[in-house]
C-alpha cells in the first residue's frame, strides 16, 4: 500500500461549465484507523451529474468531495470490518478513507460480475432506474417509454431494465449519432434520435408517432416539454435530473404546455434514490442472473487512475461517456 493519500477538493464555485481550475489534488500521509474504525483503499469511484449541481453550494470548499466509492478494507480496528472486505461508502473523491462500520456497506461478490457493476447497474445508478420504473412509473408490459439522456448511466440502465420488464416501444434521445446507434444496437432501444438534429418535440413525434405512456426525465427543459406533448392520457413522468440546467447561466427553460398535465391527467413525480435503499436486494435478485447469463451487459466508460477523476467528471458533463462513467484505481485490475 502506498504511503501517500490523495484527495480532490473543490477550490471555487463555477459560473457555467466547471474547469480543472475549480479543483485541486491534495496529498497527505495515509491515515491510520483508530479503535472502532477501518481504513479503506479505493478501487472504483463514481462521478455523477448531481456533483455539478452540488458544486454550486452543497460541496464545502477546500474539503474532499462526496461521492460513491467501492474499496477494500486494508487495515481494521473494529471486529465488524475484516481486512479484505469489499465495501461501498460515500466519502468520495479520495484514495483512502477511515470509516466506521455504520458508514459502509459490505458489497456481495457475484460470480462473473465485475466490482464496477456496484457503481453502475447494481449501484445507485441502476437502483435509480429500477425505482423509477417499478415504484414511480409502475411500468407495465407493453407500455411505451421515452428516456432522455439515454446514453448516460441512468439512461442505459433504464433501457436494460425496461427490456427485462417487457416494455413496448422504447425511445431515447442522445447527443450524437454514434450514441444513438449504440443504444439501438446493444442496449435494446427501438429508436433513438440525436437531439441536436432539430426541435426535440418534432424529433420525438417522429420517433413515437403514436405517443408514449411513460417518460423518464434526466434532462428537463425542452425534453420535458416535448414529452408532455407526446404523453397519452394518464401518462407518467419520472423526474430523475435536470442536466439541461446544471451549467446554464441564464433563466431556466419555461415550459409552455403545463396545462396539458391537467388536460391529460398526467402524473409527474421526482424522488431521491436514498429513500429506496431497502430495495437494493430486490435489484440484485432481478438483475444479477441476467448479468451472469449475458443477457445484460455493463454499459460503462472506465477511466484508469485516480489522477484522472477530474477529467472523467468534466468529460461526463461534456457527454463523453457511454453508460456510467467510472474511475478505476490502477491497482484494481479488472475485478
Amino acid at each position: 500500500m502506498t504511503e501517500t493519500a490523495l484527495t480532490v477538493h473543490q477550490t471555487s464555485r463555477p459560473h457555467g461549465f466547471p474547469t480543472p481550475a475549480h479543483f485541486s489534488f491534495v496529498e497527505s500521509p495515509v491515515p491510520r484507523p483508530t479503535p472502532g474504525t477501518a481504513l479503506v483503499e479505493g478501487l472504483y469511484w463514481s462521478v455523477d451529474p448531481y456533483h455539478r449541481e452540488m458544486m454550486d453550494g452543497d460541496f464545502a470548499l477546500h474539503a474532499p468531495l462526496e461521492g460513491r466509492t467501492v474499496g477494500r478494507v486494508v487495515e481494521s480496528r473494529d471486529p465488524a470490518l475484516a481486512e479484505g472486505d469489499i465495501v461501498g461508502h460515500r466519502q468520495g473523491w479520495r484514495t483512502h478513507a477511515v470509516v466506521t462500520p455504520d458508514e459502509v456497506h459490505r458489497l456481495p461478490r457475484f460470480d462473473g460480475v465485475p466490482l464496477s457493476a456496484h457503481l453502475s447497474i447494481l449501484g445507485g445508478t441502476g437502483l435509480t432506474a429500477y425505482v423509477g420504473l417499478t415504484r414511480i412509473a409502475e411500468l407495465r408490459a407493453g407500455q411505451d417509454l421515452f428516456v432522455s439522456a439515454a446514453a448516460g448511466g441512468v439512461g442505459t440502465a433504464t433501457g436494460r431494465l425496461a427490456r427485462l420488464m417487457d416494455a413496448g416501444r422504447l425511445v431515447g434521445s442522445a447527443g450524437t449519432a454514434a450514441k444513438a446507434a449504440y443504444l439501438t444496437e446493444h442496449v435494446g432501444y427501438d429508436e433513438v434520435f440525436d437531439y441536436h438534429a432539430g426541435p426535440t418535440a418534432d424529433l420525438l413525434a417522429e420517433a413515437a408517432p403514436d405517443g408514449i405512456d411513460l417518460y423518464v426525465d434526466n434532462v428537463g427543459g425542452e425534453h420535458l416539454e416535448a414529452a408532455i406533448s407526446s404523453l397519452r392520457d394518464r401518462g407518467r413522468i419520472v423526474r430523475v435530473g435536470t442536466i439541461a440546467q446544471y451549467n446554464a447561466t441564464g433563466a431556466p427553460y419555461a415550459l409552455r404546455n403545463l396545462p396539458d398535465i391537467v388536460e391529460k391527467s398526467l402524473r409527474m413525480e421526482g424522488f431521491l434514490v436514498r429513500d429506496y435503499y431497502p430495495l437494493q436486494q430486490e435489484l440484485y435478485e432481478f438483475v444479477v442472473p441476467h448479468l451472469q447469463s449475458g443477457r445484460v451487459t455493463l454499459d460503462e466508460t472506465v477511466v484508469e487512475g485516480f489522477d484522472g477523476i477530474v477529467d472523467a467528471f468534466l468529460g461526463m458533463l461534456r457527454g463523453e461517456n457511454r453508460g456510467k462513467m467510472i474511475v478505476r484505481a490502477a491497482a484494481a485490475g479488472q475485478g
